[in-house]
């Protein structure tokens, strides 16, 4: 029995989003790491350590998530298997060019946002700071990821 102060089912729905997060999370990471290693094209450059500066923060990011997960008394998903069933990032088909491994991405943070404000109330609700914490982190970091990528897609 974990008693911090919130009612245990609460504290299981908590945990229910943190891991539909830590899927969506880890399966950007991945997409972001694929596109890292295969992005061709004029910006090659520029891309490539763009997608590495997003894939290394997102690795960091994928541990904050899984240690709140196990701070709330639970076991974190850590399976292929497990992050297929709870991801709502579908994966990458076929060898997209550099601009539609943009619009993926763009795509990618925006869903790993829309996952953590569904969460974000029902932590709220409950005044569990921490997670709300994170939220608000993780949403700040995606929203930013999503405008620089965005960018890259003006004429």
């Amino acid at each position: 029995m974990v008693d911090m102060g919130i009612a245990d089912d609460d504290r299981k729905q908590i945990v229910e989003g943190l891991s539909k997060l830590l899927a969506d999370s880890y399966s950007l990471y991945l997409k972001t790491h694929h596109y890292h290693w295969n992005v061709t094209g004029p910006m090659f450059q520029t891309l490539h350590l763009m997608f590495e500066t997003q894939y290394n923060e997102q690795w960091t990011s994928v541990d904050l998530i899984a240690e709140r997960i196990r701070a709330l008394g639970e076991l974190a998903p850590g399976s292929y298997a497990q992050f297929a069933a709870l991801t709502s990032i579908p994966p990458t088909v076929g060898n997209p060019n550099a601009a539609e491994m943009i619009r993926d991405l763009v795509a990618g943070q925006a869903t790993v946002v829309r996952t953590a404000r569904a969460l974000f109330l029902t932590a709220e609700k409950v005044n569990d700071q921490p997670t709300c914490d994170l939220l608000t982190q993780r949403m700040q970091m995606h929203e930013k990821y999503a405008w620089m990528l965005r960018s890259l897609l003006e004429n």
